[in-house]
């Protein structure tokens, strides 16, 4: 079992920036692919970014150039730096953890980005 929990959401204006830390419990941290995902308010919850263990971030279209993730397995971090927020960014951000079968979520931090 792993338990994530994020921190580092707020409220910052837009054109600010933030950055969301997701620490993992265990000691397996290593083998799992890192997500963060959002929700905005009346939206389904969509991929903003990802990275594989030993492998290649990804990020959706609409953070491309903007959002950066990476990780610490020494730490048992995954990160989020985000800049040149927008107001259409605003959601709550939520950490993943996937390895084969094991699938796991923190409960999320929330961002707002005022116009």
């Amino acid at each position: 079992q792993v338990q994530l929990v994020e921190s580092g959401g707020g409220l910052v204006q837009a054109g600010g920036s933030l950055r969301l830390s997701c620490v993992a419990s265990g000691s397996s941290f290593g083998i799992y692919r890192m997500a963060w995902y959002r929700q905005a308010p009346g939206k389904q919850r969509e991929l903003v970014a990802s990275i594989p263990s030993g492998g290649i971030a990804n990020y959706a279209d609409s953070v491309k150039g903007r959002f950066t993730i990476s990780r610490d397995n020494s730490k048992n971090t995954v990160y989020l730096q985000m800049s040149s927020l927008k107001p259409e960014d605003t959601a709550v951000y939520s950490c993943n953890a996937h390895f084969l079968l094991e699938n796991y979520w923190g409960k999320g931090t929330l961002v707002t980005v005022s116009a």
